[in-house]
């Protein structure tokens, strides 16, 4: 029977559930401080020529998952492996090379059990996670790291909460200290995240979102103005470059800069365009990251930026909702 609601009640329950646990992540901090098992476990893993492989059963798994998920992506080869289906075949993707991570807080789990005596005998090295010490789980480990809470955040003390979360904590604290000890960069982390927004900022290249061929506007710097203003309004990009006989840009020239000659010039059929045009213009390269051309463009508030070749010839040019529609910005 639902229970007449309280929110001074509930927001007391919800404000002790986040102190306990905040408690305990604090409490597993300071006990690690004499405590080398963390730093035998980074080791072992760092050592390890094969992959990690995370297991454990209920709540534990779930944990497990995103433990095996956080190395993986900052550069720990790992996978997860249910114990349940490794006792029936899965443990065939377990190798002699691979280090494993059991997870289980009364670390009796008899799934976990059934398949580690095998584990051992292949030669695989296993760190066994537990909240308690003297367990069977963590008496047949290499390395055990302990997890144990004073108390759940579960009102009756029984549903897995506090130490999920310090467990999650420490596969957290796991993945940044070997992150760090492989020298794991933004670009490794992208190559990992090729769909996510940092993917796209550090994946992209100029010449992956720039406009090239007969979608470049560009005239000679002898044309005229009208002729030129033709020439971006055909092409769409607001601007147009002006080029050489060796289609190096000398100039460009722009919507901004024809409303600045609205009040000053008369009659347009007259101006040559190599004499209104901004001479040396901001380029880029091809081979370069998108998000430089975005530095770029912020830094001298501009809208538009000509792609040159290491010849200096121009190969494309780039507007910058070019890059908000490909997600750099």
């Amino acid at each position: 029977m639902l229970k007449v609601f309280d929110a001074k009640t509930a927001l007391r329950l919800a404000r002790d559930t986040l102190q306990n646990e905040a408690d305990a992540i604090n409490a597993l901090n300071a006990r690690l401080e004499n405590d080398d098992s963390v730093v035998q476990a980074i080791s072992l893993l760092l050592n390890c020529s094969g992959r990690v492989v995370v297991s454990g059963i209920g709540k534990s798994g779930h944990i497990g998952r995103k433990i095996a998920a956080t190395l993986a992506s900052t550069g720990t080869p790992a996978l997860f492996v249910h114990p349940a289906e490794a006792a029936h075949g899965d443990l065939g993707m377990v190798t002699a090379d691979d280090a494993f991570i059991a997870i289980s807080y009364s670390g009796e789990s008899s799934e976990l059990m059934t398949i580690l005596p095998v584990v051992k005998r292949m030669g695989s090295k296993v760190i066994a996670i537990t909240g308690k010490p003297g367990s069977s789980l963590a008496t047949i480990a290499d390395v055990h790291l302990n997890v144990a809470v004073a108390k759940e955040a579960c009102p009756m003390n029984l549903a897995p909460t506090t130490s999920t979360t310090v467990t999650l904590a420490l596969g957290d604290a796991l993945a940044v200290a070997l992150l760090d000890l492989r020298g794991f960069k933004e670009e490794d982390f992208a190559r990992s995240h090729p769909g996510g927004a940092l993917g796209r900022r550090l994946l992209t290249h100029v010449k992956d979102v720039m406009r090239s061929g007969d979608a470049v506007p560009k005239v000679t710097a002898d044309v005229k103005l009208t002729d030129a203003l033709l020439e971006i309004t055909q092409k769409g990009m607001g601007m147009t470059a002006v080029v050489d006989a060796d289609n190096q840009p000398v100039g460009v020239f722009t919507d901004g800069d024809l409303r600045r000659m609205i009040e000053k010039v008369q009659d347009f059929s007259k101006v040559v365009i190599g004499d209104v045009m901004h001479a040396n213009p901001r380029t880029i390269a091809p081979e370069k990251m998108a998000v430089d051309a975005v530095a770029v463009m912020e830094q001298y508030r501009i809208n538009q930026m000509l792609v040159t070749d290491a010849d200096g010839k121009l190969v494309g040019a780039l507007h910058i909702h070019d890059l908000t529609r490909a997600k750099v910005i």
